[in-house]
């Protein structure tokens, strides 16, 4: 088990740091393949191609089993990093960061997934740590390493860290990984795959582009797709799912989360680099912080879950938690120790939700839908941080453009000004989605965990 284990760790690590090690590098990026106004497509072509993927890999794993979808999963995503690294154009670059997206997106759904196989959701919180590990990890580790590489070899060095990483989770997971073969050879979905995709691309594009025609494209997408999850005989992502509340309330938390929180905070470092001059090294160190309480509450949280079997009380407590902490983020702006505390108690409350609401997905579900359920707690998260992000940028914009001063004062110093007064409010706004979380939490129905292992269970 702890060699399993190690090669899905690896899995997960190399999919959450990819998202970030590449933060630094951008600009030397385009600076050197020029195209500076693509540096955001870069990053859009990776966030549109893992999500759009996410619940194909969760269906199919749940199809075809989930092994063979992790080792292509390893592959896709190993070959875009080499095609990434010799890239010899911007629209290259970007086309390859989609196609290690495709890969990367099968890496995040299907470790947390064969954890849910082969370890039993009694069992399984003592192995949050180790996923919270990975996250922060990723968060801290991953900016540091780029910059480094940046600094003493070049940006195309970051993809050479991927090929080893890869062969040996590759080689782990072959040799050490068994799991039952599904039974269902019902006829896969491919429309509602498509126009679920589609859907995505039309959301995600719209938060990152506003642009009306993948509003337009959503528009029609979604009703495409809750046609073919009608009529399909085994839907891509099965609205029956929905209507047990077990797994229903989960994921809807999960979408407020990503909402919320993850779109506000992917402001916070330009926040504190425009507002208050910080650097990107001191405004890393604070959002360190956050991560730091996400980490704890995440471990002790787990081991409390194996052993007491209940749940329920740590999103209660969460959401709870993360709430307050934007409700008073404002008031802990303007001084950096009081910020780095709320972001640590933010991160308290964070770690008290994200890995349990997978837990409890997958507790409700039967063997069948594993893949799926897991998939759909992390695919929703993810098109909620999507809107979220576009939300807050939206509302930072329009504040601080209606903030800004007449001409006399100095541009410099009346931006970061304006910029200061902007954000901390628009920060605010999102703790009322939280409070709707945390109403969603008191209504999460608390059912035993079960003590055995889908992978025991049908063995």
């Amino acid at each position: 088990m702890v060699v399993v284990l190690t090669g899905l760790m690896l899995c997960m690590l190399l999919g959450a740091l990819d998202q970030t090690i590449m933060t630094p590098a951008l600009p030397s990026v385009a600076g050197d393949l020029g195209g500076l106004e693509q540096m955001p497509a870069v990053i859009t072509a990776y966030l549109v191609a893992a999500t759009v993927v996410m619940p194909v890999y969760g269906k199919l794993g749940d199809r075809f089993g989930r092994k063979p979808l992790m080792q292509v999963a390893i592959v896709i995503f190993v070959v875009g990093a080499v095609l990434c690294a010799t890239a010899a154009s911007m629209p290259q670059f970007i086309a390859f960061r989609a196609v290690q997206g495709v890969g990367g997106g099968g890496l995040m759904i299907g470790a947390q997934a064969v954890i849910g196989e082969v370890v039993s959701p009694r069992e399984r919180g003592r192995y949050l740590g180790l996923i919270g590990a990975a996250y922060v990890v990723a968060a801290v580790g991953g900016p540091l390493i780029g910059g480094f590489l940046i600094d003493s070899a070049g940006w195309r060095w970051i993809f050479a860290i991927y090929p080893p990483l890869g062969l040996l989770a590759f080689v782990v997971l072959t040799a050490t990984l068994k799991l039952p073969r599904p039974e269902s050879r019902a006829p896969v979905d491919i429309a509602g795959a498509v126009t679920l995709g589609l859907a995505v691309v039309g959301v995600v594009m719209l938060g990152q582009t506003r642009n009306p025609v993948f509003l337009a494209l959503a528009a029609l997408a979604v009703p495409a797709w809750l046609v073919t999850a009608r009529y399909a005989t085994d839907p891509i992502l099965p609205l029956r799912l929905f209507r047990d509340r077990a797994f229903a309330v989960p994921v809807l938390i999960s979408l407020l989360i990503g909402f919320a929180l993850f779109g506000t905070l992917t402001y916070i470092p330009a926040y504190l680099q425009i507002a208050h001059g910080a650097s990107a090294t001191g405004a890393g160190l604070l959002v360190t912080a956050l991560m730091a309480g996400v980490l704890t509450t995440t471990v002790v949280s787990g081991r409390l879950i194996t052993r007491t079997g209940r749940y329920k009380r740590y999103p209660v407590a969460g959401t709870a938690l993360a709430a307050a902490g934007l409700a008073v983020l404002p008031l802990a702006a303007g001084d950096a120790a009081a910020l780095a505390g709320v972001l640590a108690l933010i991160g308290l409350g964070v770690g008290l939700v994200m890995q349990v609401m997978v837990l409890a997905a997958q507790n409700a579900v039967a063997y069948a839908d594993l893949g799926t359920a897991t998939s759909s707690v992390t695919f929703l998260r993810q098109i909620g941080a999507s809107a979220g992000v576009a939300l807050v940028g939206a509302l930072i914009t329009w504040r601080f453009a209606g903030g800004m001063p007449g001409a006399g004062a100095p541009l410099d110093t009346a931006a970061r000004a304006a910029f200061a007064e902007a954000v901390p409010p628009v920060f605010a706004a999102m703790s009322p989605l939280l409070g709707v979380a945390f109403l969603l939490a008191l209504a999460l129905p608390a059912r035993p965990l079960r003590t055995t292992a889908h992978a025991q269970e049908t063995s």
